[in-house]
């Protein structure tokens, strides 16, 4: 996301936030939204937080996989009417300003590339992408939308810039510019720990 002083976004970009596959369970929003996974188990203390910042924590987590849903669900319905799904308008934003690889289309919206791979190769059999030469990689090529599939994404203009009139409406101007500096600077930081202590990372709950 950007922040909210800049010039308005592309249509695409808020399928970004809402793919179909990390919904069905890709990396497992339901079952972490719903606290049997996520960290709002963490809370013993070993990784050295206090209570009040693992509270913090947990409730950043367990808010975030909420939004998550509601995201889901939103894209849905504002991707319906232009014959797309929320899937399907993530990977369509990815690419409207610059054809990318199906690997830097994963990297950028958070998904795996397997899941990447499959939605584009179901956009290019109908039609609303194709598949071009990367000049800086023989065998990885660059996705980019059709004029098919630009008008599927401007197809839902219309329902998004309400949703967005009346999401500034209920938070005003404002606020709803901080809450998204707020989520840039949360999404940085986590990055930054990552990259700078992947050892102390948490472990991915065992799938047995």
């Amino acid at each position: 996301m950007r922040e909210a002083t800049h010039e308005p976004l592309p249509v695409g970009d808020l399928g970004a936030l809402g793919p179909g596959e990390v919904g069905s369970g890709e990396l497992g929003s339901g079952e972490l939204g719903s606290g049997e996974v996520g960290l709002g188990g963490l809370g013993s203390g070993e990784l050295g937080g206090s209570r009040d910042q693992q509270d913090l924590l947990s409730r950043t987590a367990l808010g975030v996989f909420r939004l998550n849903g509601q995201f889901l669900a939103i894209s849905e319905e504002l991707a319906k009417p232009a014959g797309l799904t929320a899937a399907w308008w993530q990977v369509l934003g990815a690419v409207l300003r610059e054809p990318l690889p199906v690997a830097g289309i994963a990297r950028s919206m958070g998904i795996t590339r397997q899941s990447v791979q499959r939605i584009a190769d179901l956009l290019v059999d109908k039609g609303l992408a194709e598949y071009a030469p990367n000049p800086a990689h023989r065998r990885a090529k660059l996705l980019r939308p059709t004029e098919e599939g630009r008008g599927a994404v401007d197809r839902i203009g219309p329902g998004h810039a309400a949703l967005a009139a009346r999401l500034t409406a209920e938070l005003g101007d404002t606020a709803f510019a901080e809450t998204v500096r707020a989520l840039e600077r949360l999404a940085t930081a986590l990055d930054a720990l990552e990259s700078a202590a992947p050892s102390t990372s948490v472990p991915a709950p065992s799938s047995e």
